[in-house]
């Protein structure tokens, strides 16, 4: 849904303003060797590009905002906001994110204005769905695996070019010198090396599978031996595990319903909007 639905409604954004910031102008736009490309020939051009989607999307979401009336359904700013921000950390942050924005002609208003048709037509949808606990047990019994606790460390390295430098920076180690220190000094790995070494939290299938074997079988802040993978030469420390964890259901239960709802308003998206379409008296200029 949130990859359909909710992308959808962000670009028609941009072309609503497309449209709208066009509409009326009778100067030009651009000029090339003095030849006029006027304001009226681009409207014409977006309108026969775009209009129709737009219009579509507009259409849209005047029949959800009415059946939100109709049913008492409404979006808070907090949960618009809580929206914005994952939108944001999706970016990258907040400066990555209004670079996108700016790129496609939008702003924050009329994203989060987006965010709430797009939490409205979930909430309206989700009006008619029922979700009974037989069916979160067993949603939880098929999937298991991905709501429990993974084995997980949190751990810091120092790659190496050659074996020889490898072993002295470990003889170091050995004779109580700072790791952090060390990986700043030493590691020709330029995305880590000024943390410190800090390469996170990692679960298996992240690594090289020799790097892996070694990184998890480490005691919390011991440090390992040298080891060899097509990237160079690695001296791994790991400050922290986090071991694995089976997933109890009434820790999860309003997750799992909550992934559940998801997927039914997904599914029933296009025959919901084809039955409103039925429904309303729609008339098309």
């Amino acid at each position: 849904m949130k990859n359909r639905l909710f992308r959808t409604l962000i670009l028609s954004a941009g072309f609503v303003m497309l449209l709208a910031g066009c509409a009326g102008g009778s100067g030009y736009v651009a000029k090339v060797d003095g030849e006029k490309i006027l304001q009226a020939e681009l409207d014409d051009a977006l309108r026969e590009q775009y209009g129709t989607e737009v219009l579509e999307t507009l259409i849209t979401n005047k029949m959800v905002e009415l059946e939100a009336k109709k049913l008492g359904v409404t979006v808070s700013e907090d949960s618009i906001q809580s929206e914005y921000e994952e939108l944001m950390e999706s970016y990258g942050g907040e400066e990555a994110l209004q670079e996108a924005l700016e790129a496609n002609g939008l702003t924050e208003k009329s994203v989060k204005e987006n965010i709430r048709i797009y939490q409205l037509t979930k909430n309206v949808i989700a009006t008619g769905i029922d979700i009974t606990d037989e069916e979160v047990a067993q949603y939880f019994d098929n999937n298991k695996e991905s709501y429990g606790q993974q084995e997980e460390v949190v751990a810091s390295e120092i790659l190496l070019e050659d074996e020889t430098t490898a072993k002295d920076v470990l003889k170091k180690l050995k004779a109580g010198e700072d790791f952090s220190e060390l990986a700043k000094a030493y590691s020709i790995d330029s995305a880590t090396s000024e943390n410190g070494g800090d390469i996170g939290t990692i679960s298996r299938g992240q690594m090289d599978e020799a790097l892996e074997e070694v990184v998890f079988g480490l005691e919390k802040n011991s440090i390992s031996d040298i080891v060899q993978t097509s990237e160079g030469y690695h001296i791994i420390k790991v400050t922290d595990k986090v071991p694995a964890k089976e997933a109890v259901l009434e820790d999860v239960k309003a997750d799992v319903y909550a992934t559940i709802l998801e997927e039914q308003i997904n599914e029933k998206y296009t025959s919901w909007l084809d039955e409103k379409q039925e429904e309303y008296k729609i008339e098309r200029k």
